[in-house]
């Protein structure tokens, strides 16, 4: 890429998308393309086409998704899988025809499955039964790896794939019905700190143990491949470093200051045991994290401090 081409970030609003926008532009890229999905809706075929019939991007981010945690992935599957599988299906095939340079898809570590050996390398796809709390949004990243990779074969067409492990940061989604388990478990601690209560309940037992990436380190690895990468094969990206969830949530505790204590949910589901990436593709290209988790925790709950008071001085100042 040049620091003038365009570049359309799909679902530049997100977590990843907007760490992606911040990125490329402290990189000096000047020509970005960003919609919101009042703007363009990614799931209509004919809005999708007239916007790469008439902004002509060179290059794609596919950054845009529709994600939740277990709760919302168990809940609604059939959201999960259409709306996911239509995003793919339409972006990747506009841009092949509407001529973009290169493509990347952005998928995720839910690809892999649940009794993955460990740590899980791009090549254990496929080789085992998923996760079934979150099957249906797994299936339709699946979808779309592959389909880069048919319109690469078939087409030629430059589209690389990447599978984030679980990622977090500014602009996560912190409601307790949708979000993953790093923004829950700050948004669990900074409520029971505010309200001084004496417990904060953890679904599952702990025990599961988690890989946890920075999106900042994301969006670095993100502009990084699409700069040097160009093949087929997909590329995991992460840290190569994991933390039971028990720890994780000690760990939140002690960032946020609560001194809750922690109990057990045990009648709700831990999901996957483990989930710990091999990072040796993609630190065999020269790159690797660079945010610590506890650097990372620290500056995600300081960013959700300044947004909820942001919010609360909103609020204010509408009823003044």
């Amino acid at each position: 890429m040049h620091k003038s081409s365009s570049v359309f970030i799909a679902g530049h609003r997100g977590l990843v998308g907007s760490a992606i926008v911040r990125r490329l532009r402290a990189q000096g890229y000047t020509n970005l393309l960003c919609r919101s999905r009042a703007e363009l809706d990614l799931t209509n075929q004919a809005a999708v086409d007239r916007f790469f019939d008439e902004t002509r991007p060179e290059y794609v981010f596919l950054a845009a998704a529709k994600v939740g945690g277990i709760l919302a992935n168990s809940t609604r599957p059939a959201e999960f899988i259409r709306d996911n599988l239509l995003i793919e299906a339409l972006v990747v095939d506009a841009a092949y025809r509407y001529g973009v340079r290169k493509l990347e898809f952005l998928g995720s570590s839910c690809i892999y499955p649940k009794m993955c050996p460990q740590p899980i390398k791009e090549e254990h796809l496929l080789t085992g039964p998923l996760e079934p709390t979150n099957d249906a949004y797994a299936i339709a990243k699946i979808a779309g790896i592959r389909m880069c990779q048919a319109y690469r074969e078939q087409y030629g067409f430059d589209a690389i794939s990447l599978m984030p492990t679980n990622l977090y940061g500014p602009g996560d989604n912190f409601d307790l019905q949708g979000s993953h388990v790093m923004p829950a478990l700050i948004r669990k601690f900074h409520d029971a700190k505010a309200a001084g209560a004496a417990e904060v309940v953890l679904w599952g037992t702990g025990s599961p143990r988690r890989e946890f990436l920075h999106v900042d380190d994301l969006a670095s690895a993100a502009v990084f491949l699409m700069e040097h990468y160009s093949s087929g094969d997909i590329v995991n990206v992460g840290t190569g470093e994991d933390i039971s969830i028990l720890e994780l949530a000690r760990l939140v505790r002690d960032v946020v200051g609560c001194k809750a204590e922690i109990v057990h949910d045990r009648t709700k589901p831990d999901g996957t045991p483990r989930k710990l990436m091999d990072v040796s593709r993609l630190s065999g290209l020269g790159w690797k994290a660079a945010i610590g988790l506890r650097e990372g925790i620290t500056q995600t709950y300081e960013w959700y401090l300044s947004e909820t008071a942001e919010r609360q001085g909103a609020l204010a100042g509408q009823s003044a």
